[in-house]
């Protein structure tokens, strides 16, 4: 039996995830052509071609069933690796975590976190952003995740990512133009509304809102029956919505800013572990294509078991 270096399916995976060699070496610290040599010995490893690379950079038919073989195997071996070479660590973090990414990437994450050190143990919530800032300056969560505007924010350098807003639907909806917006929201404070019923006066158009919660699963559930339209960040869209920036000539919405809340003087060291693991995963959610694919499938699976 062959056996397959780490390092070569680590290339192989981030050059198909980032969508280039050049891109890929940039992540991974290596010249371009070193990157296209460690393919190269794949290949020759497998005897088999990866790319069709005329037309563009595409996997062939040996390079996708690959690529999903790789995935699990990189994701068995960092598992293990974070594992063994973790600290010691225990104790307990209170996370608080914006309702929109509770069914998305984040389940993901922190899943990895706690195989990775399952002495810590993880008390979540899930609120509107305005509500879990003013809950931890109460000193209710030891790290909060939240959203806020853009460029204007309260987040520190590093500590943040900025997303677009997009307009969503259900595919059958059809807005009636002659009759105000009907809009799905998040109550009063929430950084959604806000950027929506600006933009909508700002261009003069009237709406209303025909539907408030507060929980995530209701908002999706609104707008699956088709009741009204709301926003979200682009990495959290359900692939069962229509999702445009202007939908039907509304306005665009522009950007948020995603990021962290804490006081790293009176961090815990699970909870200095939690926040580095999640801020590598919130970056990691902007610059990965496949993030946006993760985050749908589970936004979906959601959906569909409800």
């Amino acid at each position: 039996m062959k056996n397959l270096p780490m390092d070569l399916l680590r290339t192989f995976v981030t050059i198909k995830d980032l969508g280039g060699f050049t891109q890929a070496g940039e992540i991974l610290g290596r010249s371009q052509p070193a990157i296209s040599l460690q393919v190269k010995r794949l290949e020759e490893l497998l005897d088999i071609q990866l790319f069709n690379r005329a037309g563009g950079l595409k996997l062939t038919e040996e390079g996708h069933l690959l690529y999903d073989y790789a995935c699990k195997i990189l994701a068995m071996n960092d598992a293990v690796v974070s594992r063994l070479a973790a600290p010691s660590v225990s104790g307990s973090v209170r996370l608080g975590t914006p309702n929109d990414f509770e069914v998305s990437f984040l389940p993901v994450l922190l899943s990895q976190f706690s195989r990775a050190y399952p002495d810590v143990t993880l008390d979540v919530t899930s609120d509107v952003s305005i509500n879990l800032r003013d809950s931890y300056k109460k000193g209710s969560y030891d790290l909060v995740m939240s959203m806020d505007e853009y460029p204007k924010h309260c987040f520190a350098e590093n500590d943040y990512i900025v997303e677009s807003l997009s307009w969503i639907a259900d595919p059958d909806f059809i807005l009636n133009v002659s009759q105000p917006v009907p809009l799905v929201l998040y109550p009063q404070g929430c950084v959604y509304r806000k950027y929506i019923t600006d933009a909508l006066n700002q261009a003069s158009i009237p709406w209303r809102v025909v539907y408030c919660s507060s929980s995530l699963l209701g908002i999706q559930s609104a707008i699956k029956a088709g009741l009204g339209i709301s926003a979200l960040v682009l990495n959290t869209i359900p692939e069962i919505f229509k999702s445009e920036q202007t939908f039907n000539d509304l306005p665009q919405l522009g950007k948020v800013t995603i990021g962290f809340n804490y006081d790293q003087h009176n961090l815990s060291p699970a909870a200095t572990l939690l926040l580095d693991f999640l801020r590598r995963g919130l970056k990691q959610s902007q610059d990965y294509p496949t993030s946006l694919k993760m985050s749908r499938e589970i936004n979906n699976n959601f959906l569909s078991v409800r």
